[in-house]
């Protein structure tokens, strides 16, 4: 492993439990290997182009297999990028807090941006959907003020965490390891020690991680 791709989807950046997470695996996994390069594509920041006009005409010319107009192939150019800075990792961070039950939207945009047809899938109506992108580590670090390790927090389900594994599986990263990070809001007590639990299983994955790499 060389190079790391970190998406944040946090808009309070280091400061925020997914961030601070975040860094303590890439300081574990820095550690283990002490050349590693890490990316960041902080989702906040860059920027994501609005999926409509002659990118959405894009996607729909490469379904219907005719050939880009001038400005549809400029427009899809820009999720060919994407999709190959994505592609380029040897192992992919997510952190990412928990909003209204899922993601943040500005990460489902980033999802769906490189959830394309002929770059990250393709399909066939004999065989379906198959994924087009190599296997390769995975970790999500899914903060949220609610305690979800034991089911539903206060009757609240966790929609983010099948939706990552499912978004990223139908693309071919492969199965994520999501670490939850919670609660992050309540009694100190309670707060400290999720964000304990968390840090021991993130310096776990980055020794897993680097020795699987060896």
């Amino acid at each position: 492993m060389t190079e790391l791709l970190h998406i944040k989807a946090s808009p309070r950046a280091d400061l925020s439990h997914s961030g601070k997470a975040a860094a303590g695996f890439i300081k574990a996994l820095e550690t283990h290997r002490p050349g590693l390069q890490v990316r960041e594509i902080d989702v906040w920041q860059a920027d994501l182009p609005a999926f409509d006009g002659p990118l959405l005409a894009a996607k729909y010319a490469r379904l219907a297999g005719r050939f880009f107009t001038p400005q549809e192939a400029e427009s899809w150019a820009a999720i060919e990028d994407l999709v190959q800075r994505l592609d380029a990792a040897d192992a992919v961070l997510i952190s990412t807090p928990m909003w209204n039950l899922s993601i943040p939207y500005r990460l489902k945009h980033y999802i769906d941006l490189v959830t394309q047809p002929g770059l990250s899938f393709r399909f066939d109506p004999q065989t379906g959907y198959t994924p087009l992108l190599r296997p390769r580590p995975v970790v999500a670090i899914l903060a949220s003020s609610g305690d979800f390790s034991e089911g539903p927090s206060w009757g609240r389900p966790d929609l983010a965490t099948p939706y990552l594994r499912q978004a990223l599986a139908f693309i071919g990263l492969g199965d994520a390891d999501i670490v939850p990070v919670g609660p992050t809001a309540g009694k100190p007590e309670g707060v400290l020690a999720a964000a304990g639990k968390a840090q021991v299983q993130l310096a776990a994955l980055a020794e897993r991680l680097a020795g699987a790499d060896a």
